[in-house]
Parts: structure tokens; sequence; C-alpha cells
């Protein structure tokens, strides 16, 4: 029989804390889960003891790890800040750029990949684009930061869990010649992170610095969509080198790529371009071309925002395959893939990669 979250929480209880009191009556411990014989959770601390846990971590993790039933223990540490009144509401009171941006070692370009919106494709074009630019000979990583949706490993075909050696860096995978890292890889397929903005934050900086990305051209993150607590987290303590906007060409998805563009540049984060997803569609059986979320209006955009079209990706069933399948259309020969190269051969051209 396996062991329980209930039995894993009763033992964390021996966890002591400077005060006395235990990480579980202290609300500190946060997303337990089970897969067989091993066991993840993270411990949430305040900010301002955060750098005193480290002990306490490595106890919670050893405790449950010698436990009956449990093979290997992992325990991610995030820390929150209290606040100390109730946050404003009032518009224009959104976080500020801060000017402790930091690089990631070893990687000499960080591209984010957002959309404002969901379902354009953001994901597809990360994957392929990777892909894409590997296959031109650069040293490319992949983070899934879509951490309530991680899509990459399915796009990218890997299912095996990271290791870590030390139980602090974290190695990543390799697909299709990018290094690729995803929340995913650490949960079941089918499993739900349900985690507030803290922990989303903690777990962000815990994949961009210890995974040990190795020496990377360029490091793209695929954003979740929207304007929230990971594009904030990134923009504020990321070196980002710049920034793509996917959308399809209907006004609904150009609203919401709008919003995108004005984040990054509100955050100092320079837009290498727009890219149109979804752009056209051809019948396999007549040739004929239709555009069924409209045409251009990415590229339209893009010249009022004065910012740089990067290029359209059709809307193909090869590509949707492909994707599905774990093998991005951009790793093989078939004409489809042609749209990826051509965005990736102008990032380098530019110079950004």
């Amino acid at each position: 029989m396996s062991i329980t979250v209930k039995e894993i929480m009763s033992e964390l209880t021996r966890v002591q804390l400077p005060d006395g009191s235990d990480i579980v009556g202290a609300d500190m411990v946060r997303g337990v889960t089970v897969e067989g014989r091993d066991v993840r959770f993270v411990l949430e601390v305040p900010a301002e003891i955060g750098a005193r846990m480290e002990p306490v971590r490595a106890a919670a993790e050893k405790l449950v790890s010698d436990m009956n039933g449990v093979d290997q223990c992992s325990v991610m540490m995030t820390a929150h800040n209290a606040p100390k009144e109730p946050p404003s509401l009032k518009i224009g009171g959104h976080p500020k750029p801060q000017d402790d941006r930091q690089p990631i070692a070893g990687v000499k370009s960080i591209i984010a990949i957002g959309s404002g919106k969901g379902g354009v494709g953001k994901s597809t074009v990360s994957s392929n684009l990777a892909v894409a630019l590997a296959r031109l000979g650069k040293k490319v990583g992949l983070l899934d930061a879509d951490i309530h949706g991680p899509s990459q490993p399915r796009m990218m075909g890997v299912s095996k869990r990271p290791a870590s050696p030390d139980g602090k860096s974290i190695i990543p995978l390799q697909a299709h010649g990018v290094t690729m890292m995803s929340l995913g890889l650490m949960l079941k397929e089918d499993e739900a992170v349900i985690w507030r903005g803290p922990m989303l934050m903690g777990a962000l900086q815990q994949m961009l610095t210890q995974v040990e990305w190795g020496e990377l051209d360029v490091l793209l993150i695929d954003l979740p969509p929207g304007t929230g607590d990971v594009q904030l987290t990134l923009s504020q303590k990321t070196d980002v080198t710049g920034s793509i906007i996917v959308s399809t060409p209907q006004d609904v998805a150009l609203l919401d790529a709008r919003k995108a563009i004005n984040m990054f540049e509100r955050m100092n984060v320079p837009i290498l371009g727009m890219i149109e997803n979804m752009s056209s569609y051809h019948c396999p059986q007549c040739g004929h071309e239709a555009h069924i979320f409209g045409h251009g209006g990415a590229r339209d955009d893009a010249a009022k925002a004065g910012l740089a079209f990067l290029g359209e990706v059709p809307l193909e069933l090869d590509i949707r395959i492909a994707g599905d399948g774990g093998t991005p259309i951009a790793a093989t020969d078939s004409p489809h893939g042609a749209a990826y190269s051509a965005i990736a051969k102008q990032l380098i051209e530019s110079g950004a990669v």
C-alpha cells in the first residue's frame, strides 16, 4: 500500500522551527503529492527568515525520505513577503520595474514568448522556434513557464523526471537538440497545480536559477497567457533580452496582444516583434486558401506600434499532429516547418540570438 498524504503530514509535525512550533502547525507545507514511492511538496516560508530555513527544508526532506514506502522525497522552498497593509487596488498601483534584474549564468540571450490571450498557439510557436534555432546551429534552451498549464513535455516528447543529484540543482532534459525544463515534468500529466502567487513566483525563480542550463546562445521562455505574476516576476527579476508577441489575426486576440505589448513596455523589456499564428488555411483536398481567423491583423498592429513583424505561421493539421505526437514540425523536413525556420533566421540576423 502506498503512503498517504495524511501519514506524511503527521510525520512532518516532528520538524520544528526555531520558535518551537512545527512546520505543519505553522501552515508552511504546500502541495504534497505522492506518485508511487516518490513524494514532493513545497515549503512556503516568510521571506525574512528564508535564508535560515535551509536546514529545516533539508530535515523535512530527509524525514520523509526515511519513511517506509518512500524511495525519494523532493522539497522545494519558496518565500513570501507578508504585506504590512492591505494591497492597494487603485489603478496605477501596480509593481514597478526594479534594478535587481539578474542574468542566468552561461545564457547569452533570454527571450520571453507571450500572447496576452490563451489558445493562440504560443506554446506551439515556442517549441518549434526552439527546434528551428537548434537546427540552425544555436545552443537553445526552452523553459515552460506556463505553470498552471504546462504543455511542453507533450510537445517536445519528453516525460522523464529531471534528476537532482545534490537535492538543490536540477538537471534539465534534452529533446530535438534543445535543453528543456517544465514543471510538468515534475507532475502527473493530468495533475492540477493549485498554487498561490508566491508559490508560482518561487517555482519560476527556482527553474531559472537552479536548473543547470549550461552554455546557451538563447533561452526561450514560454509564458502563460495574460499579464500576471509569472510575467511580472520574470520581467522584474531576470535580465530578459527581449520578448516576442504571438497572436492570431482576429480582433479579440489582438486586443489582448496589445495588453501584453503594453506590459512589456512598462516593464522596460524590449519587444523583438510579433508573430501571426493560424494566419491562413490551405485545404488539403483542393488547395483553396481560407482565412478562418482573418488575415494580416498582427502585421497591421506591429506596423502601428512600430514593431518588427517576424512572420506568419499557417493553420495546418500537420503542425498540430506533430506537436501532439512529441515531434515539433520544425524538427522534420516537412515544408510546414519553413515558417519557423524563417523566423529563426530573422532573429539570428537581427542579433537577438
